[in-house]
């Protein structure tokens, strides 16, 4: 009997994307409640800024104010993430609209306009060699600028106003993201070069942190019952709008760059900065902005999209990592 190693299609799956499968099935069999789903969100937020504040220790300064001046790459990753993708996600509804209830197109259009996810598109770029930095700080400024943005935008495509997210959610992604990434660069003097020196090791911390939070994440849709109020057609229609969505951004993403000359590593960081979009913050904006009959159809393209991005796009960054070819990695 072979070993599942030696299974050609299985030798081909990454071990990530296995865990993050198995996270996603765990959930829905045993889903995180209680006490259990207190430690995962705190568990998770802790992890989250560990993560941030050793990238802060392996950038030096002058790095990242070198990301903060490289206006081509924040323009370009913003492009991607406010007006690219909400175009692509307004054209898609308009087609697959008829095909299901309106909740679900809300939700397909306010997937497309939220930020990036603020730790799954540094790991992945990390992990494919691209311009870590230019992604800490696109990741930053996407979450930031969607504060406001994400709102107007539902307004503009959905043709109805709503609350913006509390001003609570300004003060989480500082703490979470800017904080320990600044507080890394300050203990970098020190620390720094262990870091650098047990990249790989750490690696495995991105991966249990994104494991961790695909878990919470799909424990809270199935306590919420997100589940049991459409059909399997209709969820499959929104996986298959999810896949294409993902497809033609990660492409565009990728190649659009060639026409200003950026670099392989600002081609990386445009690809995963520009295709991810945040669960993390997707979900309690969707709880502010949208009447509570439906939050949980709204909910459900984002809850989709997340597992499919992460699966994706971590095989697709352990690819360029390796050295493999971008365009074949982005072709298979």
């Amino acid at each position: 009997m072979r070993r599942w190693s030696e299974v050609p299609l299985l030798r081909r799956v990454e071990p990530f994307v296995l865990a993050v499968l198995g996270a996603v099935a765990v959930a829905a069999l045993l889903p995180a409640g209680g006490a259990l789903a207190t430690a995962f969100s705190g568990g998770t937020t802790v992890g989250v800024g560990v993560l941030f504040l050793l990238y802060g220790a392996r950038t030096a300064p002058a790095e990242a104010v070198a990301g903060l001046r490289d206006w081509r790459l924040q323009g370009a990753v913003a492009a991607t993430t406010y007006l690219l993708f909400p175009l692509l996600g307004l054209g898609l509804t308009l087609l697959v609209g008829p095909l299901l209830d309106a909740g679900l197109v809300a939700g397909l259009l306010f997937l497309s306009v939220l930020p990036s996810t603020v730790q799954s598109c540094v790991a992945f770029t990390a992990t494919a060699r691209g311009n870590v930095t230019g992604a800490v700080v696109a990741a930053t400024a996407s979450n930031l600028a969607g504060i406001g943005l994400t709102p107007l935008l539902v307004a503009a495509l959905l043709g109805s106003s709503g609350a913006g997210p509390d001003a609570g959610a300004v003060g989480r992604i500082v703490l979470q993201l800017l904080v320990p990434f600044l507080l890394g660069l300050g203990l970098g003097r020190w620390i720094g070069g262990w870091v650098r020196a047990h990249r790989r090791p750490l690696t495995l911390l991105d991966r249990a942190v994104i494991v961790a939070v695909v878990y919470a994440a799909f424990s809270r849709g199935v306590r919420q019952g997100v589940w049991g109020e459409v059909g399997a057609g209709e969820v499959a229609v929104v996986l298959g709008c999810a896949a294409l969505l993902l497809s033609a951004v990660l492409a565009a993403a990728w190649w659009a760059p060639v026409r200003w000359g950026a670099t392989r590593a600002d081609r990386v960081t445009t690809v995963f900065c520009g295709s991810t979009k945040s669960l993390a913050t997707g979900l309690p904006m969707a709880s502010v902005l949208f009447p509570p009959h439906v939050v949980g159809l709204v909910a459900l393209p984002v809850i989709l999209y997340h597992p499919l991005q992460i699966a994706v796009c971590s095989a697709l960054a352990a690819r360029l990592g390796r050295g493999g070819g971008a365009a074949v990695a982005l072709q298979r």
